[in-house]
């Protein structure tokens, strides 16, 4: 490879990690803002910490590795067998019901069971994501399915505005995309044969 080549590609590169930087770390991190304001505003109390996780192993993350968070993730993912599976499924279901009954027993929540299960979802998705393991992605459809219900609901009970639902939606359809496009998930599927 002469020089030139190198350079074009270093420079493409961090040209990618800026991106990503921004987006999902700067941008991550105001659309957190704005989760946390509207699961306030709607008493979707578990959809606060959901956001505080994302912060968590999500974009701040990134923010801090922007030089590397992309390349250094996506050559270093980890592989999801049987038993991380059953990992990942009994921790959603133990992060599920004791969530769902703490916050019905001690808040206001008038949707303790759905909030519960986005945010147990959505936990397991960021978890995921940041020990670096390729089937997030399932876990990451799921959470959007699951935060479109809720913020479905809560617009049908008068708690929320359709704009939450809607962009709940374009999550759904971001994670689809991701089985298509995402390095992640496509480089998981090629080690494994």
């Amino acid at each position: 490879m002469d020089n030139s080549t190198s350079l074009q590609e270093d420079h493409k590169e961090r040209k990618d990690n800026y991106f990503v930087w921004l987006i999902n770390g700067w941008l991550g991190l105001i659309s957190a803002a704005c989760f946390i304001y509207a699961g306030l505003a709607a008493k979707n109390y578990l959809s606060i910490f959901e956001q505080i996780a994302y912060i968590l192993t999500l974009d701040l993350p990134v923010i801090i590795s922007v030089r590397s968070w992309n390349d250094d993730t996506k050559n270093h993912l980890r592989k999801f067998g049987a038993k991380e599976w059953i990992i990942a499924i009994v921790g959603t279901l133990i992060v599920y019901a004791v969530s769902g009954y703490l916050i019905g027993k001690f808040t206001n929540d008038p949707r303790p069971w759905i909030d519960a299960i986005s945010f147990a979802i959505s936990l397991t998705a960021g978890i995921m994501c940041f020990l670096r393991y390729n089937n997030q992605y399932f876990w990451w459809t799921a959470s959007g399915i699951f935060q479109l219900i809720l913020w479905g609901v809560t617009y049908a009970q008068g708690d929320a505005t359709l704009a939450m639902a809607v962009n709940s939606l374009i999550y759904v359809v971001n994670d689809v995309l991701a089985f298509t496009v995402s390095p992640w998930f496509n480089m998981g599927r090629k080690r494994e044969g």
